[in-house]
């Protein structure tokens, strides 16, 4: 099996050209990151975990569950790994033991750097052929699906 993909999506997709790029987008994007953790001994989703601790350290498991938008059990099963790893720990609050703070150790910190640089690394991949307004454009469109996604699965407000 070839690394390139046809240009046209398969016949029961035709009618959703645009999800189906941004399908196979995702999944490039995500496979290559998912490589570059690895050589880092991380999983996807932990370096999201890491990135909020980095700008706040000694946030509760919920409010870490809130910023990265995963599912409880994904992200208890991630920072239980992590605690595992040495890259951080997880002690009860001390206003309410029912609640979990997670603090960086050492090991936890000095990955800073270089999840830095793979996302530098994947961006320069990513933008390697687009021109800077061509990544504004594309940035802007994404945001605007992404918001729409999202905003699908609401209640619409009564007017």
């Amino acid at each position: 099996m070839s690394g390139s993909t046809s240009s046209q999506p398969p016949s029961a997709a035709s009618e959703g050209r645009l999800s189906y790029a941004v399908f196979q987008l995702a999944r490039a994007h995500r496979g290559h990151a998912a490589a570059m953790l690895r050589a880092m001994n991380l999983h996807p989703g932990q370096e999201l975990l890491l990135m909020q601790l980095f700008d706040r350290d000694g946030q509760t498991q919920a409010e870490l569950l809130e910023q990265v938008g995963l599912d409880h059990s994904t992200v208890s099963k991630s920072l239980r790994r992590m605690q595992e790893a040495g890259l951080l720990t997880r002690e009860p609050a001390p206003h309410d033991r029912r609640v979990m703070v997670v603090h960086l150790t050492d090991a936890g910190r000095a990955l800073r750097e270089p999840i830095a640089d793979m996302w530098r690394t994947l961006e320069r991949i990513s933008v390697r052929d687009l021109t800077p307004e061509q990544v504004d454009v594309f940035t802007g469109c994404a945001r605007v699906i992404e918001t729409s996604i999202r905003e699908h699965g609401r209640p619409a407000t009564e007017g």
